[in-house]
């Protein structure tokens, strides 16, 4: 069960939160002020905070605010009016409920959010995007079975560390993990360190030596760029999978192995399959349980969170205080569109911290094909964009995007809007040309 800290903005609804969250068996508590939350929170490992009332408010965006420097973030749930639900989305919240808030709503919407949460702790995987809360519960599933599990994603998106977060929340937890990368290993020798040889199975071979597959008995053995295997080398590894025996080179007795197999590749292999290059009967053992992950592109919301989180572990290594990233820095890495993936990511941010940043990275220090990348980046104006659900703004902008998206909804019609939002026609209309003018006043 875990912590979960309530703001009372609106009373009647923050003691239904609590009583919903302690009959579930949380620690609930309701904090009618927000400042100095982050020194209350302290060193909680699993928690959740729940704003009630006006999204607004600004103890509550700067309470957003905190979350969100926090790697992995914790849970946020926001409990507002109907009128209200919309401007909810700027604080970019896991969930929003509406009021009259039901017990089980609340019990559910924490329960689920919560083992998302534990699920990153557990595996180290940040991301918060939906694709990538679909991969950790598809991860969570995937450990608890015993089948050969068949990961695909381009370069750089986190294969192998998707494998130990499988086996790290699998049964097997406790035996080994090894990785092997079928394509740095040249197939004289792969073989031989996949099974082990006898003595003078070779010329080189003084001594028995076991292979990977038998030293991760009980464990898992996760073969990486699995397309790059040679097809000879293939037929042994189907044997593995389909009978868990195999032998030692230069040996003739069949040893018997509880491995788990989990493979991964950035190739098509349905393509080696038809050049003859892979052997389909494999294909098919290999992908009992096909696992994709996504490219950085399709999930740049999980940007500003990688940068912070390899920010924060590079300072624990090199010994460095170099800040969160700025506004800025993040909006110009959003217009890129990362081929490398989350490991070209994590390199740029080390190298900036090796070489260039003392206390903050700035533009300047980032490579000049990100600088240059084309492509426009989120505004602070944009709806429940990336950069504003990272840094916090002021109540004018959050009134903006309010009043943007009233008028959205009620397609221009301002009498409706005015009435959507509580004001009267005549004060919308002021809204409107105060926020003309500080355009006209920034685009001069």
């Amino acid at each position: 069960m875990a912590r979960v800290f309530i703001h009372d903005a609106d009373v009647e609804t923050a003691v239904a939160v609590r009583e919903a969250a302690a009959a579930d068996g949380h620690d609930a508590e309701i904090l009618p002020d927000l400042d100095g939350l982050e020194r209350r929170l302290g060193g909680e490992d699993t928690f959740a905070l729940v704003l009630t009332g006006d999204p607004g408010d600004r103890a509550a965006r700067r309470a957003a605010a905190q979350m969100s420097t926090r790697i992995p973030r914790p849970p946020l749930l926001v409990v507002v009016d109907a009128v209200s639900r919309s401007a909810a989305a700027s604080l970019e919240a896991d969930v929003v409920l509406s009021t009259p808030v039901e017990a089980a709503e609340v019990q559910v919407a924490l329960g689920q959010e919560l083992e998302r949460f534990e699920l990153q702790v557990a595996t180290g995987i940040v991301g918060r995007t939906e694709a990538m809360r679909e991969v950790l519960e598809r991860i969570n599933t995937i450990a608890q079975v015993q089948s050969t599990v068949l990961i695909t994603g381009e370069s750089g998106t986190g294969k192998e560390l998707v494998a130990r977060g499988i086996h790290g929340l699998s049964p097997r937890r406790g035996r080994p993990f090894i990785a092997v990368n079928c394509g740095a290993i040249p197939e004289s020798l792969l073989e031989s360190e996949l099974f082990g040889h006898e003595k003078g199975a070779f010329t080189d071979a003084k001594t028995r030596k076991k292979g990977l597959v038998e030293l991760a008995e009980g464990g898992t053995l996760f073969l990486d760029e699995i397309g790059e295997m040679g097809i000879t080398l293939q037929s042994r590894l189907l044997r593995v999978l389909e009978n868990k025996t195999f032998r030692r080179v230069g040996g003739v007795k069949d040893l018997t192995v509880n491995t788990r197999i989990i493979s991964a590749t950035n190739r098509d292999l349905e393509a080696a399959i038809e050049e003859k290059i892979f052997r389909q009967d494999l294909y098919y053992r290999l992908k009992v349980i096909p696992l994709t992950i996504p490219p950085l592109r399709q999930r740049k919301e999980d940007i500003p969170l990688l940068v912070n989180h390899f920010v924060d572990r590079f300072n624990r290594e090199l010994g460095k205080k170099v800040k969160p990233v700025g506004r800025e820095v993040i909006e110009t890495m959003l217009r890129y569109d990362w081929p490398g993936n989350v490991r070209e990511l994590r390199n740029v941010i080390e190298r900036a911290m090796l070489l260039d940043a003392e206390d903050d990275i700035l533009v300047g220090h980032l490579p000049p094909e990100i600088r240059g990348a084309e492509g426009e980046a989120p505004t602070a104006r944009a709806s429940a964009s990336v950069v504003e659900s990272f840094f916090p703004m002021t109540l004018r902008e959050v009134e903006r995007i309010q009043i943007e998206k009233t008028l959205s909804q009620t397609n221009g019609n301002k009498s409706k809007a005015a009435n959507i939002l509580g004001i009267s026609r005549q004060t919308l209309r002021e809204k409107l040309k105060t926020f003309k003018a500080a355009d006209t006043e920034q685009s001069g």
